[in-house]
């Protein structure tokens, strides 16, 4: 692919799988990360990719951040925004905080982020912007309202931006993941897992973050030129939206 890619949140969980799955597809990647120096420290030791650290809630660190980036490897022309957090309580426990939190990681930080790239796709003709949603953004989830909230309101996000960037060359598209294998799900109780989540899900397994990694591959890529605006639902027929 030869291109240069930015994955926020991209040095664990779902975001390392979609790193060294761009890398492997021959871009050039930066991935960031919020706060732990020392997995990030280990994942670049791993893998040979770069991270870089700052807070995509952050309009000015952001800023910084990209300007850091394409000093080192050059204009970003991928963009994958997967950083996100979870501060979960039922809405009548739910502080400003929470709330806010939420909002500012998984929502804000995508106009951030993509903000701080824009003009430059714009000038150059090309762009993919791929984020990172969820199935409860689709269909909502108890004790989520702002997790559900701020990943709905990506998916808007990237209905309305495809319809700018589309004259420009730039695709912009949104994956909705379903329940993943990484370390939020298998905390998940074994009980809750086998009697509540596996049965709810028509393919009888959860995913693997080198799914979602796969789906980036492919909107990211040259071929994926005629797809924008779309949600991809990769929830093995959980919620079919």
């Amino acid at each position: 692919m030869g291109r240069v890619a930015i994955v926020t949140g991209g040095s664990r969980g779902i975001g390392a799988a979609i790193s060294k799955s761009l890398k492997d597809a021959g871009c050039a990647v930066a991935a960031t990360y919020a706060g732990n120096d020392e997995k990030a420290a280990a994942f670049t030791k791993e893998t040979g990719i770069k991270t870089y650290k700052w807070d995509v809630a952050d309009y000015g660190a952001c800023k910084a951040g990209v300007e850091r980036v394409e000093a080192d490897l050059g204009p970003v022309e991928i963009l994958v925004n997967n950083a996100g957090i979870t501060r979960d309580a039922p809405f009548h426990k739910m502080t400003p905080e929470q709330w806010n939190q939420v909002i500012g990681t998984n929502l804000t930080g995508l106009f951030n982020m993509t903000h701080n790239v824009w003009s430059g796709m714009r000038g150059r003709k090309f762009g993919r912007v791929i984020s990172i949603s969820s199935i409860n953004g689709q269909k909502g989830q108890f004790g989520q309202v702002n997790y559900s909230a701020a990943k709905a309101g990506d998916i808007g996000f990237t209905k309305a931006l495809a319809q700018e960037g589309a004259r420009a060359g730039i695709t912009v598209n949104v994956i909705a993941p379903g329940y993943i294998n990484t370390e939020m799900v298998q905390a998940v109780p074994e009980k809750v897992m086998n009697e509540v989540v596996l049965p709810a899900i028509p393919v009888g397994r959860v995913g693997e973050p080198e799914e979602i990694a796969r789906c980036v591959v492919f909107l990211a890529s040259d071929d994926a030129g005629f797809i924008t605006g779309s949600t991809l639902s990769a929830n093995g027929g959980q919620y079919l939206a």
